[in-house]
């Protein structure tokens, strides 16, 4: 039915960056369909079949599916859980790497990204250097608009960290940053995978966490 819905702009893929798609990727071609997980996604595509009924194969009926953190290999039921279809809230530091070394006194800036499925957009991007009891507001970088609930991209983000903040965080010569995101329908990220830990560990929405070296 996903692909059937006209707003979803399902495409189906025979090139990539101006040649033909590799192998890897799924030559001769590859369902690409936004704002689903990528086990949706399917490569070296033989055929298409409509049909009122879900696929059997493994990876839609005995795999990528998320459970309680109570459920383990020896009772895990299949049967009991629907396919993932669209990834939770997501972000990610991409800059700088974990462990380098800064100075605060020439400044710190930090870039990122974030994404949410389903087609929703990020409208918020947080920042914390103190295990989030305060947060700061990253600017999200403009972007070609895309239509309500039909927002298949990333979001950039970047965050010029005030120096007053940055030294305050520093602590045993280093400083902890975490990261998370919001999107349209508010939702947002946990802190830790601990709560929404799961057998095949999928879906984990918590916050993307690192450190920074402070130069002596």
């Amino acid at each position: 039915d996903i692909a059937l819905q006209r707003r979803n702009e399902l495409v189906l893929a025979y090139e990539m960056n101006g040649t033909t798609l590799p192998r890897d990727h799924g030559f001769p071609i590859r369902a690409v369909v936004p704002g689903v997980v990528g086990a949706r996604n399917v490569k070296w595509l033989g055929k298409v079949l409509l049909s009122d009924k879900e696929c059997e194969g493994h990876w839609q009926k005995n795999d990528y599916k998320g459970f309680s953190p109570s459920i383990d290999w020896h009772n895990v039921d299949f049967d009991t859980a629907p396919a993932i279809q669209e990834l939770p809230v997501q972000s990610a530091i991409s800059s700088p790497a974990p462990n380098s070394v800064i100075d605060p006194a020439a400044g710190l800036t930090l870039e990122g990204f974030a994404y949410s499925g389903g087609g929703k957009e990020i409208i918020r991007v947080d920042v914390s250097l103190d295990d989030g009891a305060t947060w700061l507001i990253a600017k999200l970088r403009p972007a070609e608009a895309q239509p309500r609930n039909r927002v298949w991209a990333w979001k950039l983000w970047e965050l010029e960290v005030p120096r007053e903040a940055l030294e305050a965080a520093v602590k045993n010569g280093k400083v902890e940053v975490c990261v998370k995101a919001v999107d349209s329908a508010y939702n947002t990220q946990t802190k830790d995978v601990k709560h929404i830990w799961n057998l095949r560990g999928v879906l984990n929405s918590s916050w993307h966490t690192m450190e920074l070296a402070v130069k002596a």
